[in-house]
C-alpha cells in the first residue's frame, strides 16, 4: 500500500521559514518524479515545484516562489522536502506532495501553511 506522508506545515510570520517533508512507503521512491503542490482557499491547485527522477534530475521552481522556495529529495529516506524561506502571506495555503510515474500518480494528504502576522 502507497502511503504518503507530510509533516512540517504551520503557523509563520511574514518573513519565516518552514520546512516541509513527504515521505513515502510502498514505492520504489527513486523511480518517481517529485513535486509540491498548494492550493489556496478558492483557488485551483497549482504547481510549486517539482523535480525529476533519475540522472540529471530537472528541477522546476515556479516565479512566484523562485529563489524562496528550494525542493530536494533524499532517496536513502525516501522523503522529498520543500524548504520556504521569505515566506508571504501570498503563500498561506495547503500544500500537497505529489510523486508520480507513467499512469502512477499518488498524492499526500496535504498540510496547512499559513503565514501571518
Amino acid at each position: 500500500q502507497v502511503q504518503l506522508v507530510e509533516s512540517g506545515g504551520g503557523l509563520v510570520q511574514p518573513g519565516g521559514s518552514l520546512r516541509l517533508s513527504c515521505t513515502a512507503s510502498g514505492i520504489i521512491f527513486r523511480l518517481y518524479d517529485m513535486g509540491w503542490y498548494r492550493q489556496a482557499p478558492g483557488k485551483q491547485r497549482e504547481l510549486v515545484a517539482s523535480i525529476s527522477s533519475g540522472s540529471g534530475s530537472r528541477i522546476t521552481v515556479v516565479d512566484p516562489v523562485k529563489g524562496r522556495f528550494t525542493i530536494s529529495g533524499d532517496n536513502a529516506k525516501n522523503t522529498v522536502y520543500l524548504q520556504m524561506n521569505s515566506l508571504k502571506p501570498d503563500d498561506t495555503a495547503v500544500y500537497f506532495c505529489n510523486l508520480g510515474v507513467g499512469s502512477f500518480n499518488y498524492w499526500g494528504q496535504g498540510i496547512q501553511v499559513t503565514v501571518s502576522s
